[in-house]
């Protein structure tokens, strides 16, 4: 790269200079640089041409006088590095970058906008169904409503699908672009200095894999492999998705969490569930038969966990699980799970579970449920592991801790956890805007890894975090907003969240 930019320096100076009285290693140095650009040496009227194996000590030409001091001449014809045409290549690498910055942005938006349209073509399909089972019990009126929110949806479905086909029009326009951009590159890597190019076309690769990443994500969003676990871990989050303040339109009901079945019966695949409350009560849970239902407030059936005394729950890490709610118990301090079929609720005592370790975010979180691909989970802290967070296994049938496993983390110092894949994932607070998922316990392995992968916050203070595998979402419940988060994973298994510790 020197050599090519002493080449083009001299060209511009000058087509034809002397060098006189250089001592003999600099003459050296400058036999080597015309070496490896096409130059010849003028000494008199004789030129002298070097080939591509010169021999830099037997074959220099000029002379050498008594003071060791050599004079010699050398001529620089018209062809060197193109500078101009590199910068040109330069400036539209910089350009395509630009348009894969505004793809990925577009990709992301996309997934907001899909989530909310599934939803009403979802809702849409039910409302069509009982309608057909009963026609007879519908005015003409409702009717025309039903229509015009078709109309609507399918409008919004085709402009989405138009923007999906215009970014992956552009995306294969980028791709031709990068191509020739290649053909450039290699064609100036074969004619000149290939030190230059070869530095400047590592840059271009790094544009190829943007926009691999690029079309993986686009990929990942419109055909994810949901209850997959052929992955290497989460690599990122998604911005934060609000849908909307909560059912009550409080925000002092910042104590709750909502979220969809993690391992929804037949029938109810699109359910979702709200629970809150001013305070760190369990007092009742809603249910929605979709997501049109629960931003519309309108809930299928709402439980009064707190008219029974044999119901009553404190915290909110609470999950819903095959129509089943898991939860902390109250009163004995225990795990519990409330069957909102049968309308049924049963406790078991933790074995060893300490109630004065909580989440840093909020107090009387002790129990944290969670699920994943391989089941149900609990974390928690004991008197012996000195508050360090202990993660358990649950036998569902049994309803009891089959595995446990210890952790090295203070459960104090902990934002939240959620589970995927049989890995645990915690996470903490960078700033007022910003939690980073810093720590990850494989229970596969029984290895453990401080890592960083942050994520934007809606708001400062969140009291609910968990994964749902059925959509590979995590759902937060950020000062009383419905938040979630599209998660991404590394498609290899060997790439591992960067390990900081």
């Amino acid at each position: 790269m020197i050599a090519a930019l002493l080449g083009f320096f001299f060209l511009r100076s000058i087509v034809a200079f002397e060098v006189r009285h250089f001592s003999y290693p600099l003459v050296v140095f400058l036999i080597f640089l015309l070496q490896h650009n096409p130059v010849a040496f003028i000494h008199v009227n004789h030129i002298i041409a070097f080939p591509k194996t010169v021999d830099l000590w037997t074959g220099r030409n000029g002379t050498v006088d008594p003071g060791d001091q050599c004079s010699c001449e050398a001529f620089l014809p018209g062809t060197t590095f193109p500078m101009g045409e590199l910068v040109q290549l330069e400036q539209t690498a910089v350009q395509i970058s630009q348009k894969l910055e505004l793809e990925i942005i577009k990709v992301d938006m996309y997934e907001s906008k899909l989530t909310i349209y599934m939803e009403r073509v979802a809702n849409l399909t039910v409302v069509i169904e009982m309608m057909e089972d009963d026609p007879d019990s519908y005015s003409e009126l409702y009717i025309q409503e039903v229509k015009i929110q078709i109309k609507q949806v399918e409008a919004l479905i085709l402009e989405l699908q138009a923007s999906i086909q215009t970014s992956s029009a552009v995306l294969i326009t980028i791709r031709k672009e990068i191509t020739v951009i290649i053909v450039e590159l290699t064609k100036l890597e074969t004619k000149y200095d290939k030190n230059l190019v070869l530095v400047t076309r590592r840059e271009y690769i790094k544009l190829q894999q943007k926009l691999e990443e690029c079309e993986r994500r686009h990929n990942e969003i419109f055909n994810p492999n949901i209850g997959s676990c052929n992955h290497g871990g989460i690599s990122r989050l998604s911005k934060p998705i609000i849908s909307q303040l909560n059912a009550n339109l409080a925000s002092g009901h910042i104590y709750g969490g909502w979220g969809k079945d993690s391992h929804p019966l037949p029938g109810s695949e699109t359910m979702y569930w709200y629970s809150a409350s001013t305070d760190a009560v369990v007092r009742y849970m809603s249910v929605y038969s979709d997501y049109y239902r629960l931003i519309m407030r309108q809930a299928m059936k709402t439980y009064d966990l707190y008219a029974s005394s044999d119901w009553r729950g404190m915290g909110n890490n609470y999950i819903i699980r095959a129509n089943t709610l898991y939860y902390q118990f109250a009163n004995p301090f225990s795990m519990a799970k409330f069957n909102m079929t049968t309308q049924k609720a049963e406790y078991r005592v933790v074995p060893s579970a300490s109630n004065r370790f909580s989440y840093h975010y909020a107090p009387n979180q002790i129990l944290d449920f969670a699920a994943d691909e391989s089941g149900l989970w609990v974390t928690y802290a004991t008197e012996a592991s000195k508050g360090k967070l202990v993660l358990g296994k649950i036998d569902e049938a049994a309803f009891a801790l089959k595995q446990v496993w210890q952790t090295s983390i203070f459960k104090p110092s902990v934002g939240n956890t959620f589970m995927v894949c049989g890995v645990l994932y915690a996470t903490r607070s960078v700033d007022i805007h910003t939690e980073e998922i810093f720590y990850t316990y494989d229970t596969h392995t029984r290895k453990e890894r401080y890592v960083s992968i942050p994520f934007e916050k809606f708001q400062e203070r969140y009291m609910y975090l968990d994964y749902n595998p059925t959509d590979q979402k995590l759902y937060m419940y950020n000062n009383g907003y419905y938040v979630s988060y599209h998660v991404w994973f590394n498609q290899n298994q060997s790439n591992k969240p960067q390990v900081l510790i």
